[in-house]
């Protein structure tokens, strides 16, 4: 049995060494493993590391590139009947990472898995606390509802061959299609067991472009949504009273204070943004949410 892992990349040397690692120490007893990386005009060390690795390399153009396009790009290159993503910042925690995350496929409790996010040094106090709203230690097989994350993820084949992923949204290719097969009666299945550090090393105004373009693909997801200035500035009022009370337990409060703030005002207000934004995306503005690192596009 043959497991796919697909990596998109861009510029990502500083964990990608760390990732494939970590790849290649998992305990696989009754499968082999591929890994394809699907990368998007890297100027550094990530081909080069990913080649030291011997994994599969696709390219796709920056001016075609969506997170849905680059997906399917490299499932489309791959072998095997399940597929796995994990970004290329994300770093799986354990050696049972991948067995855990594909099981309940193979035993075929689910079609779509998801696992654990936790945070790590670098990461953002308020993103760990994101993390912990989301990605909580106890496991659901199946689920209900159809929330998935694509950062540390598992697909059967066939499942993503009859879906794919939207190639057209600016985020959360991963809950489009989770909810089309959540409605067609398939099943969804969160494991906690299987985590990984996701690592967001990231410039506040990235930290905005990210929920502002997250927010405008929920619209396609979940149209109902809909962000007011008022409830802008109660999320940022809530969202901030509850971070600093979780620091202040911590007895870190003055150290986090100024992250507390920022974060929050980055977030809501990017998904405000992103909310009420309904023209047609131009070339610059693409460019600036799938590639808010680039000094030029």
């Amino acid at each position: 049995m043959l497991v796919s892992i697909i990596i998109r990349t861009l510029n990502e040397e500083k964990y990608l060494d760390e990732l494939l690692k970590a790849v290649d120490s998992q305990i696989t007893n009754n499968f082999s493993i591929e890994v394809i990386i699907v990368d998007s005009g890297s100027q550094d060390k990530t081909l080069e590391i990913a080649k030291s690795y011997q994994a599969r390399i696709a390219f796709i153009n920056k001016d075609k590139f969506t997170f849905g396009r680059s997906l399917n790009v490299g499932c489309e290159l791959s072998n095997g009947g399940y597929l796995v993503f994990i970004s290329g910042h994300c770093i799986p925690t354990n050696k049972d990472w991948l067995s855990n995350l594909v099981e309940p496929l193979i035993q075929g409790l689910c079609k779509y898995t998801y696992g654990r996010q936790v945070g790590r040094d670098s990461t953002k106090f308020s993103e760990k606390q994101v993390f912990k709203k989301y990605f909580s230690n106890e496991s659901s097989i199946p689920q209900d509802g159809y929330f998935c994350n694509n950062a540390n993820a598992a697909i059967t084949r066939s499942t993503w061959l009859k879906y794919r992923f939207n190639e057209d949204l600016t985020g959360l290719e991963d809950m489009f299609l989770a909810k089309n097969i959540y409605y067609d009666g398939l099943k969804i299945g969160y494991v906690a067991s299987s985590c990984v550090y996701h690592i967001h090393n990231e410039s506040w105004s990235q930290v905005k472009t990210r929920y502002e373009r997250e927010a405008i693909a929920l619209q396609k997801i979940m149209p109902e949504i809909k962000v007011e200035l008022f409830d802008m500035f109660h999320f940022i009022f809530i969202g901030i009273l509850k971070d600093m009370r979780l620091a202040f337990m911590g007895k870190v409060l003055l150290k986090e204070l100024k992250s507390i703030l920022t974060f929050r005002v980055m977030q809501y207000y990017g998904s405000y943004k992103g909310n009420h934004r309904c023209r047609e995306l131009s070339y610059k503005t693409k460019m600036r949410y799938f590639y808010p690192r680039a000094k030029k596009y």
